[in-house]
């Protein structure tokens, strides 16, 4: 069956000589493994589509027990150039959309968060918004979408140990409002570095905690850092 959806790329490496594998985040479809056959060849121009941060139209045939789809066509649709602009905004936007890999299955259709995701990724490119702001938002996004929610009133976990956050007035404001899934509402927000580092180590730990693979993502670390 073909398919014909919006798609946000989120990685892409070489296959053989000729050709390319992409996952891209879909709206129809959720995370899809396209392979480009041919995408390297000198009269091609596929390969150039296929750059992280690229929002695409692609149409591909789709085959649910195959673990690669084969692309039939893509077209631009955006490309946010000013995040490329600027290396801290990069650094955020390459790690939520490793985020958005290591925690979305294949053919798992999530429309509500491919929507956010690409408010995120207009907001990186086109606002003022904090940036550490906006990665918080799409974490908690994240958690949302994926039946996490995060509880302020209640945090704990089994077998889980949260920063303490009930004693930062700050920091329960700014995690309520992120919460809301209402992008337009952090334009004024500003953080501490106490709270930042308290509202960053709160969400992380969250998200390791359901998705246990994280914590072997490297640049996952450096993102830490550049959050503290």
């Amino acid at each position: 069956m073909l398919i014909n959806t919006p798609a946000i790329v989120l990685k892409s490496f070489s296959y053989g000589e000729s050709s390319l594998i992409a996952k891209c985040f879909s709206k129809s479809s959720g995370k899809v493994s396209l392979i480009i056959k041919g995408a390297k060849r000198t009269k091609s121009s596929k390969a150039v589509y296929f750059q992280p941060l690229n929002y695409l139209d692609i149409i591909f045939n789709n085959k649910i027990n195959r673990e690669l789809q084969v692309l039939s066509k893509v077209n631009f649709r955006h490309y946010w150039s000013r995040i490329l602009e600027d290396l801290y905004k990069l650094s955020l936007t390459i790690a939520i959309l490793e985020l958005t890999d290591k925690t979305q299955s294949n053919n798992d259709p999530n429309p509500s968060l491919f929507l956010v995701l690409k408010e995120v990724l207009n907001a990186y490119n086109n606002t003022k918004i904090d940036p550490k702001v906006l990665f918080w938002f799409y974490e908690c996004a994240l958690l949302n979408n994926l039946g996490f929610q995060p509880s302020l009133e209640d945090p704990d976990l089994p077998g889980l140990v949260l920063p303490e956050i009930k004693n930062d007035t700050q920091c329960i404001i700014i995690l309520s409002t992120l919460l809301t899934g209402e992008i337009n509402q952090l334009q004024d927000l500003r953080v501490s570095k106490k709270t930042g580092q308290l509202i960053s180590n709160y969400l992380w730990n969250l998200l390791d905690y359901h998705f246990e693979e994280l914590s072997k993502v490297k640049s996952f670390g450096v993102v830490k850092k550049l959050l503290s």
